[in-house]
């Protein structure tokens, strides 16, 4: 998935409105392609027989456009800065919004474990299948 997300299309995310089985299961976020794609890497959620779209977007890429505006960028550093994560829905898709320009095995498993802990679940519940390459 490529492509700028547009902030007037963001609506935020309360951790408290996702779906119970997040902080309840075992879950895995899969990759739907590598983290060489960019600033915005399209996942999804699944465990207890359910999955979830969730994406992961470095708010910090500028080129050839900010990816997102100043305001919700400051709140997902100001989030990240306290332990926490800034989540976000683009078009129905929950978007983990992420310090930086783009991903690495760390910064995936480091943001995982910041929604595992919005949630209310152990870190040690959630699991991260990535895929290598740029497709």
């Amino acid at each position: 998935m490529t492509g700028a997300r547009q902030t007037s299309d963001a609506t935020e995310v309360d951790p408290f409105d996702l779906p119970g089985w997040l902080g309840e299961s075992e879950v895995t976020w899969s990759t739907d392609e590598g983290l060489r794609a960019g600033h915005l890497v399209a996942g999804r959620l699944s465990g207890a027989g359910e999955e979830l779209p969730c994406d992961l977007l470095a708010v910090d890429e500028a080129y050839p456009q900010p990816v997102t505006d100043t305001e919700l960028r400051s709140r997902a550093h100001q989030a990240w800065r306290h332990g926490q994560l800034h989540l976000a829905s683009y078009d129905g898709r929950l978007t983990l919004l992420v310090p930086g320009t783009g991903f690495d095995a760390d910064r995936v498993l480091e943001a995982l474990a910041r929604l595992a802990m919005a949630v209310g679940a152990a870190p040690e519940r959630y699991a991260v299948h990535l895929r290598i390459g740029s497709r």
